[in-house]
């Protein structure tokens, strides 16, 4: 059983488990709640410790069994985050030879808030030399009349590995979502690899349109740097690109990495479009 399927045995929750759209405004402070969650991994010649594990917010961060020489953390939420105004940063460091995974125990549920302020969830990532870091969370849903910028900065060293998988859920059921502006800069050996902007819901022009995600809610990356791969092969689709979805995996021009983006009409359809991408992507 992998780290992040435990840490869903311990705090899964399920659709019923997602608060229904209504009226009531969530609790929080007017000028959001500023946040800096850290996790650091280092190797000590033999396995990967936790040197650094900092909670703050609504961050809690909790060890997870491993087996091996890797080291895991599950974030579980401990307030409702993100909202408008919230200011969020979750620090993620790999050192040299280090191998960590960070998944979450259940999605993210950004929320309109009590000031109509964006809020920020940052996700800074650091991998040194011959590091391995995976980033699987669970999927963020952007809720009605919510209002959240999402920032992934990377930076990888030459020899390192990176699997960052990125799942968003655009409103609940019969919900229209709220406005969410996301970026993911990657940064390989010094050397830009993928600046990537999206932004979905009011007031943007056309994010639903057919020659954006045509009706679809569910929409994911799966992004794989390691310098094994074999960049040079040709996209491919996965999926019947019709009302079930579809994924594209593609190779970076600035390699060794391959991208995975997928559209579905749900998460589970969204989710197995990604895994299918990831199986593709081993096999190259």
């Amino acid at each position: 059983m992998s780290p992040s399927t435990k840490l869903t045995a311990i705090c899964a929750t399920s659709d019923l488990d997602i608060p229904p759209a209504g009226d009531q405004e969530p609790a929080g402070h007017p000028d959001g709640v500023h946040a800096t969650a850290r996790i650091r991994a280092a190797h000590n010649g033999r396995v990967t410790t936790l040197p650094q594990l900092r909670s703050d917010g609504p961050f809690h961060l909790r060890r997870l069994r491993t087996q091996g020489s890797a080291a895991a953390v599950g974030i579980i939420g401990a307030m409702s985050a993100p909202l408008g105004g919230d200011r969020l940063t979750l620090d993620i460091t790999a050192e040299d030879r280090a191998e960590l995974e960070v998944t979450t125990a259940a999605a993210t549920l950004a929320l309109r808030g009590p000031t109509t302020d964006a809020a920020t969830y940052d996700v800074r990532i650091t991998a040194g030399e011959h590091a391995h870091l995976r980033w699987l969370p669970q999927p963020l849903i952007s809720a009605a009349d919510s209002n959240l910028r999402q920032t992934y900065t990377i930076e990888l060293a030459a020899t390192s590995r990176l699997t960052l998988r990125e799942e968003q859920l655009l409103g609940r059921a019969d919900e229209e979502p709220g406005h969410l502006v996301s970026r993911i800069l990657v940064h390989r050996a010094g050397r830009p690899l993928l600046d990537q902007h999206t932004a979905y819901g009011a007031p943007e022009p056309g994010w639903d349109g057919p020659a954006v995600l045509n009706g679809h809610r569910a929409v994911g990356q799966l992004l794989i740097v390691d310098p094994r791969l074999d960049h040079r092969q040709d996209p491919i689709v996965l999926g019947d690109g019709t009302k079930n979805g579809c994924a594209v995996l593609a190779p970076l021009a600035g390699g060794p990495a391959l991208l995975a983006t997928a559209i579905a009409p749900s998460a589970s359809t969204l989710r197995k479009l990604l895994d299918e991408a990831h199986a593709h992507a081993l096999d190259r």
